[in-house]
C-alpha cells in the first residue's frame, strides 16, 4: 500500500473472478465480484460495515426479506481476525451464500457474487 496515501483507504471494486472447480448451479468457473474494503484502518469497524450490508439489502424491496444476515460466522480463511459475516439466500440451496466478509488485519471488507445474486433474483421472481 502506499505510505502516502491518507489512511484509511475506502475503495470498491467490480472485477471478473476465476476459480478452477466444478461448474454447477450458482458456482461458476468465471463470475462477477463486487466487493467494499477499508484498509489501513487497525480497529476496523465491524459495524459501520454491517450497517452498510443491512443498506445494501434494503435496496431489494420486498425480495430483501429473502435474504439472511448471519453475523459471527466461521469463514474459513485465515486471513480474518475474527467471525465474519455472509448473506445467504436459501432458494439458491447449496450455493446459498450471495455474499460474505469480515474484518482482517489492518482492514474489513465484503464482497457479492454478483452472478449468483442475480440467480437468486431470477429465482424469487
Amino acid at each position: 500500500m502506499k505510505s502516502s496515501w491518507k489512511k484509511p483507504i475506502k475503495l470498491f471494486y467490480t472485477q471478473k473472478c476465476y476459480r478452477y472447480e466444478r461448474p454447477q448451479m450458482g458456482r461458476y468457473r468465471e463470475f462477477t465480484q463486487f466487493g467494499i474494503e477499508v484498509l489501513g484502518n487497525k480497529d476496523g469497524d465491524k459495524e459501520i460495515c454491517m450497517d452498510a450490508l443491512v443498506e445494501c439489502i434494503s435496496m431489494f424491496g420486498e425480495m430483501g426479506k429473502d435474504y439472511i444476515i448471519k453475523d459471527n460466522v466461521k469463514r474459513g480463511l485465515n486471513y480474518y481476525v475474527e467471525d465474519g459475516f455472509e448473506v445467504e439466500c436459501p432458494v439458491l440451496g447449496s450455493q446459498k451464500q450471495v455474499l460474505g466478509g469480515g474484518r482482517y488485519r489492518e482492514g474489513i471488507g465484503w464482497a457479492i457474487g454478483v452472478d449468483r445474486l442475480i440467480l437468486s433474483q431470477e429465482i424469487l421472481k
